[in-house]
């Protein structure tokens, strides 16, 4: 019985399959997140290694978004005594 055959596809494809730029492929490729296959003037990608990225095994938890700090609002009674000590 033969192992499974990689299926591989070009930068091309594989920044459609992805939705991402071609650039972002070849650097994730250049980071070790995925495998760059083929040779020096063709890079290819396996196509099951991308789809892992999309659905992964375990996803990690999402991170709950902070609500913005609540902005500094100058009082009334700060601007006056600020007017006070420049007249005095």
């Amino acid at each position: 019985m033969r192992g499974a055959r990689r299926r591989t596809v070009p930068t091309e494809l594989a920044a459609l399959a992805m939705g991402v730029s071609e650039a972002t492929i070849r650097k994730w490729a250049s980071r070790g997140r995925i495998t760059r296959y083929g040779g020096p003037q063709r890079a290819e990608y396996d196509l099951d290694e991308l789809l892992v990225l999309t659905h992964p095994a375990h996803p990690q938890p999402q991170r709950r978004s902070q609500s913005p700090s609540p902005s500094r609002q100058s009082t009334p009674d700060r601007e006056n005594s600020t007017e006070q000590s420049r007249t005095e």
